[in-house]
């Protein structure tokens, strides 16, 4: 009686931790890849921030040079 106890109890805590592991694995697994999309390049007005452009040139509301827009970079935890 003492054995089949014990051997319940056995069960019972290996099926509590095989259920108590954390479904949502984040932490670093080789097999998925993220894939990273290239930023895009923006420039910008230093006068007049909501003149946007593809590629570098005048502004055309004062003639200044464009600038690179930075991107904001996201935080990670």
């Amino acid at each position: 009686m003492k054995k089949v106890t014990l051997i319940a109890v056995a069960i019972f805590f290996s099926a509590a931790s095989v259920f108590a592991a954390p479904l949502n694995r984040t932490g670093s697994d080789t097999t998925k890849t993220k894939k990273v999309k290239p930023a895009k390049v923006q420039y910008t007005c230093t006068m007049h921030p909501e003149v946007l452009s593809d590629k570098p040139g005048k502004c055309p509301k004062c003639g200044m040079t464009l600038v690179k827009k930075e991107v904001a970079k996201k935080k990670t935890t």
